[in-house]
């Protein structure tokens, strides 16, 4: 239970004056903050005790400049735990290089806590925090994205007690870990691009706890379906030595129980395991209890789930796989914005809403790009179902990092493992993202996955782009591809995965950031035109990317954020854009195809053949060139000569992919089928590396036949419309794109020649 505190001063008396800023755009949950104890949930999920004391709220506050000390007023109250740039804080202004944030308020010590060491806990504060209480000071932490605590017994002084706290944060003007954040006016502008409003000082709950002299300070848990046992380690302060007991139950009825010494690995058996999966979010109750010999000195509570993640072979193709078994995993780009709280979801159920959305829309994954959330989302993850691929927030881009920079950068990344490692959704750390801040790819990745062995460790997302340098090692090669889906292929060492893809753009009038601001990699005419190319991605990726060993994806994005307008849904969370059951259906079709894959689609090189038409009342039809172009044509037994050599196709190896093919002309030997401004044609040879491409075409299957999509701009195929043979989109905006008998115009089946 959470217990109630006496609070005393000015900060009690400016809280009834208090209100926030209006917001640039309202969010469902913007009305429902309370103004004193928002977000009033336990902040802890994996390690819970009964009593605690949440201090969000309202604070004294105060702007100084960077070198300043303690300033003798504090003119300004703010909202607790929402950045100062945020409407919810009440604050709502830039914060640069040149301030310094402080923050001010008063507490008593529940009469029921004496005897108990009292610690201050920190959710996240960035960047760098100081913190007294009476005026001594309690600690002082760097880093944005990882929780601190400080025992504050000693300054503690029986009455009210004054806790400060100052913040230094430079954002991208300073050398560490930023994300996304830029230094920017916080009323919305044109302008942006994909960095976003700066988020500084205090941002996730802070509170108060009592705990025993002797204390659990963490639990790390690692399932081991191998031995059907969960593998504890109890940390803890002031405890070397002592022992722990773990028990593991479901349902209130226990499943396994062990003892060991706390700072070792206690096995706790957990036979006949109910797994956990995205289809099935099973959660077991975990109780670890600190012993003083017979005695028990300190509780806690937490939960865990059953599950494995690796890389395996499956049908001679690298793959990752859950609980032994390979499924593909669909999900969006989440970056962890609002326009109400920029960092801080307003809400508990705000929190949870972008997770729901995932799973509304089929989604079974979420990259949380670039941003650590605070541990309630890991929990809604972990609850409802979604396996997650955590960043290491970048340091600023196009810069290389300095020592200290990197020495900080690599301590925080190690704290963010820490307090995450025991999520049974967390799957994979992303160590860097296209080369923002890169430096030494290969040996951090050996280090993190040497840090934390049980999960997937991707060394660089986008290392096809934006100057990014692969490490070359790690358990996934990641590339990005706007708008996609593109043609990652599996290595020897490593799964292939699409890191980023899509983009399109959509802006709902009434819920722009900026209106008129928003931009897209692929602006889209409307509704039904987002929908149709949308789906039309993740069935290219299911009949043609899936089968040629992509096993992930990360459509970007979940929401819009400020100006970016790619979203599924809008940046204030009010507006799905897309068809929700429409888009899970093919996010549905897309995991069960991964589960009974189909055999990749071969054609017979070497051989002469024709290409029939499948299209119902057209299959008399055969693709064939003609003045260079490529049209199709009925062709029967009375045909000429000329006719039935146009309409004959030598199939070779792949002129730019050898896993696809080529067309060569039977009667022009040395000129292929290519395509090119969309129009497909035949032409000579001329020995770039753009014709080749333009000349190679995937085969997927299709219903009757095969389709051929293009080597270059999969997800492109080769279509007859009106007789005419284009390179066509599914939801695209050109006429040849239309989507009446797309599917059946795109399949094309492979005849006995015309001309032998």
């Amino acid at each position: 239970m959470s217990t109630a505190l006496v609070g005393a001063g000015s900060t009690q008396a400016g809280a009834a004056s208090w209100a926030p800023k209006p917001s640039p755009m309202t969010t469902p949950w913007t009305s429902q903050v309370p103004v004193d104890k928002p977000l009033p949930e336990y902040p802890r999920p994996q390690l819970t005790r009964p009593d605690w004391a949440n201090l969000n709220g309202i604070w004294d506050f105060a702007v100084t400049g960077r070198d300043a000390g303690q300033p003798a007023s504090f003119p300004d109250q703010i909202r607790v735990p929402f950045v100062a740039e945020s409407a919810l804080s009440g604050i709502q202004r830039k914060i640069t290089e040149n301030d310094k944030l402080w923050y001010k308020r008063t507490f008593t010590v529940p009469a029921d806590w004496n005897g108990r060491r009292v610690v201050l806990n920190f959710g996240a504060s960035d960047w760098q925090t100081t913190v007294w209480v009476n005026g001594t000071q309690a600690g002082a932490h760097k880093g944005g994205y990882d929780s601190f605590a400080y025992d504050i017994t000693p300054q503690l002084n029986g009455g009210t007690n004054t806790v400060v706290v100052s913040v230094y944060d430079p954002t991208q003007t300073g050398g560490q870990a930023v994300g996304k954040q830029r230094i920017n006016d916080v009323q919305p502008h044109s302008g942006g691009g994909i960095f976003y409003t700066a988020a500084s000082g205090i941002w996730q709950t802070v509170w108060l706890e009592p705990v025993a002299a002797a204390h659990i300070t963490r639990l790390d848990m690692t399932p081991n379906l191998g031995s059907s046992t969960l593998r504890v380690k109890v940390q803890g302060a002031a405890a070397a030595g002592r022992s722990a007991r773990i028990t593991v139950s479901s349902g209130g009825t226990v499943v396994g129980a062990a003892t060991g010494t706390v700072g070792s690995d206690i096995s706790v058996p957990v036979p006949n395991a109910h797994l956990w999966s995205p289809e099935d979010p099973f959660l077991y109750d975990v109780r670890a209890e600190l012993l003083d010999g017979a005695a028990v000195t300190d509780s806690a509570g937490s939960y865990a789930g059953m599950r494995s993640i690796a890389v395996a072979k499956v049908d001679n193709v690298l793959r990752p796989v859950l609980n032994g078994k390979f499924v593909f995993q669909t999900g969006t780009l989440d970056q962890g914005y609002w326009p109400d709280g920029i960092y801080t979801a307003p809400t508990d159920a705000a929190l949870k809403s972008d997770l729901q959305a995932h799973k509304d829309l089929g989604f079974n994954m979420v990259r949380k790009h670039i941003k650590v959330e605070p541990q309630r989302w890991f929990y809604w993850a972990d609850k409802l179902g979604l396996l997650v691929w955590q960043d290491m927030p970048a340091m600023d881009t196009g810069k290389s990092p300095g020592t200290a920079a990197r020495t900080q950068w690599e301590a925080e990344f190690h704290a963010v493992i820490d307090q995450h490692r025991s999520s049974p959704s967390l799957v994979m750390w992303v160590d860097q993202n296209e080369g923002w801040g890169q430096y030494d790819q290969a040996r951090i990745a050996d280090e993190v996955k040497a840090y934390d062995p049980s999960r997937l460790v991707n060394n660089m997302s986008g290392v096809n782009c934006c100057g990014s340098v692969d490490g070359g090692n790690g358990d996934v090669i990641d590339n990005h591809v706007y708008v996609g889906p593109g043609n990652t292929a599996p290595t020897a060492t490593r799964a292939a995965v699409l890191g980023e893809f899509g983009g399109l753009g959509y802006k709902v009038p009434g819920h722009e950031w900026f209106p008129g601001g928003g931009f897209s990699y692929e602006d889209q005419a409307s509704v039904s035109a987002l929908n149709n190319r949308f789906v039309g991605l993740l069935d290219s990726i299911r009949v043609g990317q899936l089968p040629a060993g992509l096993s992930a994806s990360v459509y970007t994005e979940i929401t819009d954020v400020e100006n970016e307008a790619n979203g599924l849904l809008t940046y204030d969370r009010q507006v799905v854009k897309v068809d929700a059951a429409r888009v899970r259906a093919a996010n549905q079709a897309l995991i069960n195809a991964s589960r009974n894959p189909a055999p990749p689609v071969t054609l017979p090189t070497g051989q002469y053949k024709s290409l029939r038409v499948t299209t119902p009342g057209y299959t008399d039809k055969y693709l064939r060139h003609q003045d260079a172009l490529a049209f199709t044509a009925v062709v029967d037994g009375a045909s000429g000569a000329l006719l039935k050599s146009d309409a004959t196709w030598k199939i070779v190896t792949g002129l730019a992919n050898s896993n696809c093919y080529s067309l060569e002309s039977r009667n022009y030997p040395g000129e292929y089928l290519r395509h090119r401004d969309f129009r497909v044609r035949r032409d000579a040879d001329d020995g770039s590396a753009l014709f080749k491409a333009d000349a190679t075409w995937c085969a997927v299957a299709g219903t009757g036949g095969v389709r051929l999509s293009s080597a270059n701009l999969p997800g492109r195929y080769l279509r007859h419309i009106d007789s005419e043979v284009w390179l066509a989109t599914p939801g695209g905006t050109h006429a040849w794109d239309n989507p009446a008998t797309f599917t059946e115009d795109t399949t094309w089946a492979v005849e006995a020649p015309w001309a032998p």
